[in-house]
């Protein structure tokens, strides 16, 4: 680990003698991946050199408690030793951490696709709960969000809703929300005030970026153009510039209708469907890895119930990490970031614990 520590210490080096030649700003892809490549290093090297400068310390506490007699300055040093070795602990752990392998889709923006599952009416009514709750945890991060497809039910609810949340490292936090999502509470559709278990789907993609090759192919896909269907509601206009996308070889079928321009609809279309493709190949490659996908948090099976969200009790449970906090009102406002972050400890725990083993 400390060669490499090492080695990255002479890279970051190199990357800002780089970044200091005269030229280099002239060449924006080259500038943008270097300055990436440094914004990637610096914390590592800052961490390792935090990491050396209480190493020496702890030499210089025992030269000073091997050559002092006086007792005052000998406490002072065991004090200093145990600061250092406590720190250098710490680090050790953090620089694990920091070196461990980072998933390349981490700082894409990303596609968040929200379907009602079992339980009609009260499925949707959550969908949008759901939606709702992402968006006000999007915006607290100020994160750009922007509707993709809805399909809205009168009363409120939606059977699916897809959107685009564009920020740094997007994907890397809303990853961990991949899976079905169970609420029990009794359903405002329910006369008899019986306690329903609902449930749905929420399914998190990275945005495909240009430099990823997703071939389709004009023979494999059928593009048709409509007008808008719905209820009136915030996701559909009323003009003839709907577009629905059929890829024959996967049968996905998108639609998009959210923008007043039948271009800005159908490039939202393709952009949807080239995730979905995206996603399919990472899901297949996970499944070949299926070692790998068993020690991950939150990024495997769609079908895993991962949380549930329990109104009569006021809590919401997260099933993957056996956290459970009664605060389901602030969550169902978007104050989800401690469970993020639980799982996000979790999946580095897991990814240590598999690395150790090797």
């Amino acid at each position: 680990m400390f060669d490499r520590l090492e080695d990255l210490v002479l890279r970051l080096e190199e990357v800002l003698n780089q970044l200091s030649e005269p030229d280099v700003a002239s060449d924006a892809e080259r500038f943008r991946k270097l300055m990436k490549e440094q914004s990637d290093l610096t914390p590592i090297v800052e961490t390792y050199k935090e990491y050396k400068a209480n190493k020496q310390n702890i030499e210089e506490s025992l030269m000073l408690l091997d050559e002092e007699s006086d007792e005052e300055m000998r406490e002072l040093a065991k004090e200093e030793l145990n600061e250092s070795k406590a720190k250098v602990e710490e680090l050790e752990q953090e620089l694990k951490i920091l070196l461990l392998p980072k998933d390349p889709n981490d700082e894409k923006n990303t596609i968040v696709e929200i379907r009602a599952g079992a339980g009609g009416d009260e499925a949707a009514l959550f969908a949008a709960e759901i939606y709702r709750m992402y968006v006000h945890y999007a915006e607290g991060r100020r994160w750009k969000v922007e509707t993709m497809e809805c399909e809205e039910i009168g009363i409120g609810g939606m059977k699916s809703v897809t959107f685009m949340v564009t920020g740094q490292g997007a994907y890397s936090v809303l990853k961990y929300e991949s899976g079905v999502h169970r609420v029990q509470r009794v359903p405002e559709t329910e006369s008899g005030g019986r306690i329903h278990t609902s449930t749905i789907s929420v399914a998190v993609m990275p945005e495909v970026d240009e430099d990823i090759d997703i071939v389709i192919e004009d023979k494999d896909i059928r593009i048709d153009v409509m007008r808008a269907s719905g209820n009136g509601g915030q996701c559909v206009n009323t003009t003839d510039s709907a577009v629905r996308l059929t890829h024959y070889p996967t049968g996905i079928v998108v639609y998009s209708q959210t923008e007043k321009s039948q271009l800005q609809n159908k490039a939202k279309a393709f952009a949807l469907l080239k995730a979905k493709l995206y996603d399919i190949e990472q899901q297949q490659r996970h499944d070949a890895e299926a070692e790998m996908r068993r020690s991950q948090i939150g990024t495997g099976d769609r079908s895993e119930k991962i949380r549930t969200y329990n109104f009569p009790q006021g809590r919401v449970t997260d099933h993957r990490i056996n956290l459970t906090l009664y605060k389901l009102d602030k969550i169902m406002n978007g104050d989800i970031q401690e469970i993020i972050d639980a799982c996000i400890a979790a999946d580095q725990t897991a990814k240590l614990a598999k690395m150790n083993e090797n």
